[in-house]
């Protein structure tokens, strides 16, 4: 064990090693201890004479090391001056000299017989004095050098001066028996391996505690938690196997039942041990407190806290998720989140294995609370605060806090410079020393859970702006509609005046009523299922839908001259196709003077159907019709939406069509739609799917 446990450190220091001469002695001193392991192994194997005289000399370069290391930490950075200074050269020259003459002493004195044929004898009782002395010597300095170290490095040498007593007191139990007893005891002899293999941990930790000896080394803490665990149930483990070995050789006739009951009561003790949070929580802070540096392992801790945010999606169980990870950090078992709206009140918003909080414990946007962790940005500690409120400078606790008895932290979540909430925190399962590190490292995941409870907020937003701005669109394209509706009520009605007695025209008004009625009854339909057309797509003859628009515009200040190819069909919807004609048309004769000319043309180009809409009116700029006249309200006319172009255009492209549009102010438009021709389309374009 110590052999293999020696070596393999030993490697790991040197693939480490970064030329200090503190590596240097400390590989020096673990590759000696290897080699005099390894020694002891072929003595106790072979029985080989020369085998032991070699093994003493690894033992004598084994101290030889060890006592090199100790003395160049005295003077390292690690050492107090004024109290190094206290060796002054004249003793660390005779203590030097005493230590190299009481190994070659050894040496010699051993004469090469093996622990198995140490009989008493002068040379015998001297060797074992000497090696007494130097075991002494090593507890010595280890003692000193504790003394003597700065009081910000003794953290750091505590267990190196632990694992090394441990080894030179346990040579001075070896010695100290063979001097009373004339010879070495093999039990002793052979424990002394696995007791300096016990040693390496220790050494391993002050290792990583002082970067400086060697390259860094990282002990996980799930590795020491679990081993430490281990070590417990282990020990747990004999107590009970002890017990139970008394309970039955004392128990009588009822030993061996009172045997298994105690096993048996070992195991649910030992599964309610396993499964209890607190336990586990004492024992990380067990571990953190006695094993580490630092607290946390930073890196762990960051990438469990973002599995935590990222593990929901619903905003509810997002709140849920930012109270546990925080709770995590501290190992608190529940808490409450506050959250608040642009100025209004702070109000529970979700709590995490935490009992009910009052719905109405609401904190004022502008109460002494929220003020002071917008001032501040502190972490409140309530227990603190209770025993010296004065840390807390003009910080009054509401009334509804002393409804949460467990209450212990209250963590800020500030988003930039924001108090978007915060988290009220339960008292952890096992003590915990609120310090720097936990403060920051509180603080720095507030603000990334804030953010998160910040990013999830805009989202919420940002999607009921976009349902507010889909209802609003509808709610345009329905107000447009409209607006044509009564354009032709309107003209119905000044024209009843002078037609009234007409029967053709008393015709055109029923026509014309019923038409306007049907449309409507459309737009209400539409307003339950949305802006897309209700009925499947079918073959629509564009003679008769064009026809019927121009009929319905000739009553104006200009005319219209109509020129319509006979049998041009596509696939589409007769009331939306007339629809968006008609307003072409309608802002033909919109932008045409009195006087000026609209016509109509419809023909084949292709494998379209066209639809050719000209006026000699106002005309628009090429920069209008680039950048503005596609958007949705954008418009020239004083009066109008800006609505009919944009619906069009979306009808249009998702028949697989297009608008092309070629005009010049002050000298006319013209507008040309073009279809898809019903013969060309074996199925209904992708867009047009969509629509319907």
């Amino acid at each position: 064990m110590a052999a293999v446990s020696y070596a393999a450190f030993a490697i790991r220091l040197t693939l480490g090693w970064r030329g200090d001469l503190r590596a240097t002695l400390l590989i020096a001193a673990t590759f000696a201890t290897a080699l005099w392991a390894a020694s002891n192994i072929v003595v106790i194997l072979w029985a080989a004479p020369n085998a032991w005289l070699v093994a003493n000399a690894f033992d004598a370069l084994r101290y030889a090391a060890w006592f090199a290391f100790l003395a160049y930490l005295f003077k390292g950075p690690t050492a107090d001056e004024a109290k190094a200074a206290v060796l002054s050269a004249p003793v660390v020259r005779w203590t030097t000299a005493f230590v190299v003459a009481g190994l070659a002493a050894s040496l010699v004195l051993s004469q090469g017989q093996l622990p198995a044929q140490m009989s008493a004898g002068q040379g015998r009782t001297a060797e074992y004095t000497l090696r007494l002395g130097l075991a002494i010597f090593g507890l010595i300095l280890v003692e000193q050098l504790l003394w003597r170290a700065r009081p910000q490095a003794r953290w750091g040498l505590k267990p190196l001066c632990v694992g090394l007593a441990g080894a030179f007191a346990f040579d001075i139990f070896l010695y100290a028996e063979a001097m009373l007893f004339g010879r070495l005891d093999p039990s002793i002899f052979v424990a002394r391996g696995i007791a300096n293999a016990l040693i390496i941990p220790f050494i391993a930790m002050a290792t990583a505690r002082n970067t400086g000896w060697t390259l860094e080394l990282h002990m996980s803490r799930g590795v020491v938690f679990h081993t430490t665990a281990l070590l417990v149930s282990g020990a747990f483990l004999v107590a009970v196997a002890a017990a139970g070995y008394f309970v039955r050789y004392f128990g009588g006739g009822w030993g061996r039942a009172l045997q298994i009951e105690l096993l048996f009561a070992a195991i649910l003790f030992g599964m309610l041990v396993a499964s209890s949070g607190r336990f586990r929580s004492k024992l990380k802070v067990f571990v953190s407190k006695h094993f580490f540096s630092y607290r946390y392992d930073y890196r762990e801790e960051w990438l469990r806290f973002t599995r935590t945010l990222s593990a929901e999606s619903s905003v509810q169980r997002v709140q849920e998720r930012c109270i546990e990870a925080l709770a995590n950090l501290v190992e608190s078992p529940g808490g409450a989140l506050w959250l608040g709206r642009e100025g209004e009140s702070f109000r529970p918003a979700s709590r995490w294995n935490m009992a009910l909080v009052d719905a109405d414990a609401f904190e004022p946007a502008n109460g002494p609370l929220v003020r002071f962790l917008e001032r501040t940005g502190w972490v409140i500690n309530l227990h603190e605060y209770a025993s010296a409120p004065a840390r807390y400078p003009e910080l009054t606790l509401p009334a509804w806090l002393a409804s949460i008895p467990v209450a212990w932290l209250i963590v800020p979540l500030v988003s930039g410079t924001e108090l978007v909430g915060f988290v009220v925190l339960a008292t952890p399962r096992a003590a915990i020393d609120v310090n720097w590190e936990v403060l920051d490292l509180l603080k720095t995941a507030s603000r990334q859970a804030a953010s998160y409870l910040g990013q999830i907020q805009a989202t919420e937003a940002l999607l009921e702006a976009r349902k507010f701005d889909a209802f609003n669109r509808m709610s345009a394209f329905v107000v447009h509609d409209l607006k044509n509706l009564v354009a032709q009520l309107s003209l119905m009605l000044r024209n009843a005046e002078r037609h009234r007695d007409n029967p053709e025209f008393q015709r055109d008004m029923l026509t014309t009523v019923e038409h306007v009625v049907g449309r409507m009854n459309h737009l209400m339909r539409q307003l339950h299922v949305g802006t897309t057309p209700l009925e499947k797509p079918r073959l629509t003859d564009l003679e008769k839908v064009v026809r019927s628009v121009c009929a319905a515009k000739m009553d104006s200040n200009a005319t219209i001259d109509v020129d319509l190819a006979p049998g041009v069909c596509t696939i589409g919807h007769d009331e939306r196709l007339e629809h968006v004609i008609g307003h072409l048309v309608q802002n033909a004769l919109d932008a045409t003077t009195e006087g000026g000319a609209v016509s109509v043309r419809l023909h084949r180009e292709g494998r379209f159907a066209a639809i050719e809409v000209a006026d000699t009116g106002v005309g628009m700029s090429p920069e209008f019709v680039r950048d503005r006249l596609f958007k949705p309200f954008e418009t020239t006319k004083a009066a109008g939406m800006g609505i009919g172009v944009y619906e069009s255009w979306q009808y249009v492209s998702g028949l697989g069509g297009q608008i092309l549009i070629d005009s010049t102010p002050n000298a006319g438009t013209r507008v040309r739609v073009l279809l898809p021709l019903a013969d060309e389309v074996a199925t209904p374009p992708a867009g047009l799917r969509e629509l319907t």
